[in-house]
């Protein structure tokens, strides 16, 4: 590690905790703000889990549990791992020539090449387990939405398969779109850095579509909510944080990575949000919301229920459920 087998010594500690290094174009102050990117690619954490809650025991409370759990490990661990990279720093303009910084990090740890690439084989290992969680997540929301109708040729893609026990279909279509998409870094890395960048842009305003309207309403549409409710101003504050948030940060995420910029190094990330915005708002008016049915509302007599908390919930009884009240009504 630094300072050991006559390799340079860790970075100071006010190089990791007191300077600021802004070489990108931009002042300090927006430097750091725009630095908060790299955080606001968690939320791909709880949205995962958000996927699987059809197949969670207790969804309404373990759900939020299981996302409360994520976040909170995850800061502790990725904080760690972020102080012990920073010290390990100590030729920071090699950094700057490097077309993977991390591998150059790496490399200044353990002051070899060999040592680099084993490090770098624990984040191959890391990011083949994230892959197998993006094609089960992914598979089930697209499975969802073609259950319900909002995707072109539902009745294949919504098929569970018998022999496996889940959307055999829907989980393969995904699998060969995430490869034609990792193909794309082959031929132009502008292009895959825009779909990568443009990631961040798209969760968030499925947030925040959820949240606005809500918020705007006065919190009053929901009519059931789970054993975790914020009730009262705490609901309005988080929500209005939130909100506040996720629209002055799609702005900022816009801006180039640095300054000057080129066609080559310009941020495309806005340009596929609204491509993706339009493209989806067509499909929607031409199409979707003629035959979308939404995820189906458990009634007792015309008015929602609080799902019992104790009890695992059936999604398939929940939704024969709400289609008989559908038909009564």
């Amino acid at each position: 590690m630094p300072g050991r087998g006559g390799r340079p010594g860790h970075a100071t500690s006010a190089f990791v905790w007191k300077d600021w290094t802004a070489e990108i174009g931009y002042p300090s102050g927006f430097v750091f703000v725009a630095g908060m990117l790299n955080g606001a690619y968690s939320v791909g954490t709880p949205d995962t889990t958000t996927h699987l809650a059809e197949e969670i025991p207790y969804p309404q409370r373990n759900v939020p549990i299981a996302i409360f759990c994520q976040v909170s490990i995850g800061f502790v661990t990725g904080l760690a791992y972020l102080i012990a990279i920073m010290y390990a720093i100590n030729d920071y303009d090699a950094l700057l020539k490097s077309p993977y910084p991390i591998a150059e990090i790496y490399r200044q740890a353990t002051g070899s090449a060999d040592g680099a690439i084993g490090l770098l084989a624990l984040v191959m290992i890391c990011i083949g387990i994230c892959v197998v969680g993006l094609y089960i997540t992914s598979g089930r929301t697209l499975w969802a939405l073609s259950r319900d109708g909002a995707v072109p040729f539902p009745k294949i893609v919504s098929k569970v398969s018998e022999r496996f026990g889940m959307p055999f279909n829907a989980t393969v279509i995904v699998a060969v779109l995430v490869t034609v998409l990792g193909a794309i870094y082959v031929g132009s890395t502008t292009a895959f850095n825009a779909f990568v960048g443009s990631f961040v842009l798209m969760s968030s305003s499925s947030y925040i579509a959820a949240i606005l309207p809500n918020l705007l309403t006065g919190r009053k549409n929901i009519e059931t909510y789970g054993p975790f409710e914020l009730k009262g101003w705490k609901g309005y504050a988080l929500n209005g944080v939130a909100c506040s948030y996720m629209i002055v940060w799609f702005v900022i995420y816009c801006f180039p990575y640095a300054l000057p910029t080129n066609a080559k190094s310009m941020n495309y990330a806005s340009l596929l949000w609204g491509g993706f915005t339009i493209l989806v708002s067509g499909w929607w008016f031409l199409g979707a919301r003629r035959h979308y049915e939404g995820p189906p509302m458990v009634r007792d007599g015309g008015h929602a229920t609080v799902a019992d908390t104790v009890k695992k919930i059936d999604s398939k009884v929940q939704r024969v459920s709400s289609v008989r009240s559908g038909g009564a009504e």
